[in-house]
């Protein structure tokens, strides 16, 4: 049978099939296959990935189910943008229909009936997020690098994350959606945004005893026996875990003109000069897309996953015409002039009503 290495071949020559799945020892495997794309999303893939699920979920010999990227480099960077951005210009409704299709592969993954196993090697953002937090096993390396980016680019933290941002301990999950902030492993296993952590150079291991694995229990519990096998469950002196303090300080503020303020003008612990990098780097992200973020992170933690996908897909359908998003796209991918010129000049300037109106629910 093939183990990690063949997989990696398999995945070089099938350069022009952007999903690769294989079946070995009743479990199912799925390489997203674009790495010179960082195995970014497309409407395709999405459609891909839940057809072979879909068909997985149905087949007796199938246990579970593992869930990687190709390469060494990312697992998914996120949706392919690019493609979003051309589908608006061009009056199409592509952006719509991905967005529906990608959250609806999400939301299969958190209902699926087998376990999935999620190796988080490489970079893991936005669409990627969304792919591998509802799996059962999540597993980071050192080479782990997890974020929500989207304010960075004038949109907001969609894919669930409106349900796994706002779930975290205190307010982590407001903290790295609103300033779009990447963590490693460590801080992965501190929010609970993984279960485990393996190295790289063991993932050929994991393959083989996967491929040799004798099924015992339940499919899930002999997945977590492998894993105990060849990870940990945490990793010491996460960076957050020190940051907590000020974290959960700034962060519950009630908007982001006074997170800003207070970062730059108050000391908590030992986290001045953490507060003022962090404050810099928040005055280059849309001023509306942090707004319209604190208010999506705050609701999402009284809402069910299915509630908080209905809310982001309702932003959606208004964001292209009345968001930062296709500025965000046009300075920093198009052009790449870096200097978007957002809605709102300063965060001081985004109103209450700027983005209640984006909540409110629009008639069809």
């Amino acid at each position: 049978m093939s183990s990690s290495a063949s997989l990696q071949r398999q995945a070089k020559q099938s350069g022009d099939k952007a999903i690769l799945s294989d079946v070995r020892n009743h479990i199912g495997h799925l390489i997203l296959n674009r790495p010179a794309g960082l195995n970014a999303l497309d409407l395709d893939m999405v459609r891909h990935l839940q057809w072979q699920l879909d068909a997985w979920a149905n087949d007796d010999d199938i246990y579970a189910v593992v869930l990687r990227g190709a390469g060494d480099k990312a697992f998914c960077a996120g949706g392919d943008i690019r493609a979003l951005y051309d589908s608006y210009r061009a009056g199409q409704g592509l952006h719509l229909r991905f967005f529906e299709e990608e959250y609806a592969l999400d939301q299969t993954i958190h209902d699926y009936r087998k376990p999935i196993l999620a190796l988080m090697d490489g970079l893991v953002l936005g669409g990627g997020m969304g792919l591998v937090q509802s799996a059962d096993l999540r597993v980071v390396t050192e080479r782990s690098s997890l974020g929500m980016p989207e304010v960075a680019i004038g949109y907001f933290p969609d894919v669930g994350a409106s349900y796994f941002l706002s779930r975290l301990p205190g307010e982590l999950g407001i903290y790295l959606g609103v300033t779009g902030n990447r963590i490693g492993a460590a801080d992965a296993l501190y929010c609970g945004l993984a279960d485990w952590h393996m190295p790289s150079q063991a993932l050929p291991r994991l393959d083989h005893m996967l491929d040799h694995l004798k099924w015992k229990i339940t499919p899930l519990k002999d997945l977590q026996g492998v894993m105990a096998r060849l990870g940990s469950q945490c990793l010491p002196e996460p960076p957050l875990q020190a940051l907590r303090p000020a974290i959960d300080h700034f962060f519950s503020l009630p908007d982001v003109p006074s997170i800003l303020e207070q970062l730059q003008q108050v000391s908590v612990a030992d986290s001045r000069e953490w507060a003022l990098d962090t404050a810099a780097a928040m005055h280059n992200r849309s001023p509306l897309a942090m707004a319209v973020t604190l208010e999506l992170l705050r609701r999402g933690r009284h809402l069910s996953l299915p509630e908080c996908f209905a809310m982001e897909l309702q932003l959606d359908r208004q964001w292209f015409e009345q968001g930062d998003l296709i500025e965000g796209v046009r300075a920093l991918i198009i052009d790449k002039d870096k200097r978007p010129r957002w809605k709102h000049s300063k965060a001081a300037g985004v109103s209450q009503e700027d983005v209640q109106r984006f909540f409110t629910r629009q008639e069809s």
